[in-house]
């Protein structure tokens, strides 16, 4: 295949696949955002200590964590079908991959937010602040730059999850890889597909770490 021939297959390919992972990126940071402060708040010695509700979240978190991503794929199937009206195509391939990275980013949030000092909590407390305020003046801009951290990673298994949605109908360079590269026997645009992934990959960390460095500072000179 002729540079000509791949690169539209390319474009097309590089646009589905940031499609799919930028729409599940953001329902995965509105799922998993809320849950992981939820088994925060509601651990042993919490805000809100209800040990029965921490232990029924964390299993289910648990459970989603452990499936392989292409056996959640495929089970979702009549759920993403009731959702989407079809389980084929970038726009039905979100339902699993916000699904499968919800629970993911749900505990990196849990382990972002147990970093912040207590004792910050304690004085907004003493203030006469309740857990909203707790939550939305202390937590979560404390725990900023490892929450943005946790985005940027997983942003980046979203992409590997992507590539493997394009085994199973969904588009992006992961069904023109299997398609046109393995299929097909075309062992230089399987290669070209991997260098494109490496640089959406290589190119969501370089600026995830900028922003975490951006944050870092602004939090030593506040």
């Amino acid at each position: 295949m002729t540079w000509a021939e791949m690169q539209p297959l390319l474009e097309q390919g590089t646009v589905d696949t940031l499609y799919m992972v930028l729409w599940a990126t953001a329902v995965t940071v509105l799922g998993g955002l809320p849950l992981g402060i939820l088994l925060v708040l509601t651990d042993k010695g919490g805000l809100l200590q209800n040990l029965p509700v921490n232990k029924v979240v964390g299993a289910i978190v648990n459970i989603g964590r452990s499936l392989p991503f292409i056996i959640l794929l495929i089970a979702l199937i009549p759920f993403t079908t009731l959702v989407v009206g079809t389980f084929i195509g970038p726009t039905a391939m979100i339902v699993p991959l916000a699904i499968g990275a919800i629970p993911f980013f749900a505990r990196l949030v849990e382990t972002s937010v147990r970093e912040v000092d207590h004792g910050l909590v304690e004085a907004v407390q003493a203030m006469g602040g309740g857990i909203p305020t707790i939550v939305r003046k202390v937590l979560l801009p404390q725990a900023l730059p490892s929450l943005v951290s946790g985005v940027t990673t997983t942003v980046i298994v979203l992409i590997g999850y992507s590539a493997m949605a394009g085994a199973v109908g969904g588009e992006g360079l992961g069904s023109k890889a299997v398609t046109y590269g393995y299929q097909r026997f075309d062992t230089t645009f399987m290669l070209v597909t991997v260098v494109v992934l490496v640089l959406i990959v290589t190119v969501v960390q370089l600026i995830g770490d900028g922003v975490v460095r951006l944050l870092a500072r602004r939090g030593r000179t506040a």
